[in-house]
């Protein structure tokens, strides 16, 4: 049977371009979507030179407009997703006492708005309504750090917001999980490798039903 496409929104040069090349080598044509759209045409061309079907999308994750559209366009040209994985984050040094405001709304609403938007548009397209949300966490939601405020204040929302759609979807055939990294990821702790990491989410998608859980704690 032909698997169902694979949504990789936050693909960049560390842990999304591994979450892609992870889906992909499993046989998910893959929707590559980011900002730099010319790192992502050369990702996908990459992908497809290798005998994988890979398109880019250029998008900005803070546009729930622009977003939308991107994931609709996606769903269009490949057919009903069976994976959706929310990886984009901005990642920015503050305290609590020197936030910028409109920098802080902007990182929620990269970290936080712009993953219920991916799966608000994605859980109708899911191919015969089954399929997987997958969310990268981070340890700072359990541990915040006040060097990293607006970050921790994402991932703890984040975590809030990916539990409570869990919770909704339990009975339906939709796996919604987050990946809680506590970690650095690609530093040197080679269990934090972006390889590993992707082959973790993997996982998650073929898990059976009756593993499901609502948060992976990768530690």
């Amino acid at each position: 049977m032909t698997k169902g496409s694979a949504l990789i929104i936050g693909v960049g040069p560390g842990l999304g371009l591994a979450l892609a090349e992870a889906f992909a080598r499993d046989g998910h044509p893959v929707a590559l979507f980011g900002r730099d759209a010319a790192r992502l045409d050369k990702y996908a061309s990459e992908l497809n030179a290798e005998g994988r079907t890979a398109r880019a999308y250029s998008v900005d994750a803070a546009d729930p407009e622009g977003l939308e559209a991107a994931l609709k366009r996606a769903a269009d040209e490949f057919g009903s997703p069976e994976v959706l994985v929310y990886n984009a984050a901005l990642m920015s040094p503050d305290t609590p006492t020197e936030l910028d405001a409109r920098e802080f709304a902007h990182t929620l609403a990269v970290n936080v708005t712009g993953a219920v938007v991916a799966a608000r548009t994605v859980l109708p397209l899911l191919r015969d309504g089954r399929g997987s949300l997958l969310f990268t966490g981070g340890g700072l939601a359990l541990d915040p750090s006040p060097e990293y405020t607006s970050l921790s204040v994402s991932k703890a929302s984040l975590r809030a917001y990916v539990q409570s759609l869990h919770k909704q979807q339990q009975g339906s055939d939709v796996h919604v999980t987050t990946v809680t990294v506590g970690g650095s990821i690609g530093g040197d702790n080679p269990r934090f490798s972006p390889d590993k990491l992707a082959a973790a989410y993997l996982n998650l998608h073929q898990q059976p039903q009756d593993e499901w859980q609502a948060e992976l704690l990768y530690t």
